[in-house]
């Protein structure tokens, strides 16, 4: 594991918070719930994620309910916060 990735992760509550919830592959609209957090927030966290390559959009052409998961970069990272846990 990557400890900057770590760190980019969890140097913010929030995007530890997104990055926790996708446990499971999500949309936007599903974590913002969960969460209570704005749709457009969710989305530049998804993207940060995305250029890091912890997370990936399964569907980069839908135009809506786009699909994230966790790359096995990403997997690896939330192992580390499961046994933190």
């Amino acid at each position: 594991m990557k400890w900057e990735e770590c760190s980019f992760v969890i140097s913010s509550k929030e995007r530890k918070k997104i990055f926790l919830c996708l446990v499971k592959p999500k949309i936007p609209t599903e974590i913002s719930k969960e969460l209570k957090k704005s749709v457009p927030q969710v989305s530049r966290t998804l993207k940060l994620f995305v250029n890091r390559g912890l997370v990936e959009c399964k569907t980069p052409e839908a135009k809506k309910g786009r699909i994230y998961a966790l790359t096995k970069k990403g997997e690896e990272l939330l192992e580390y916060f499961k046994e933190k846990d």
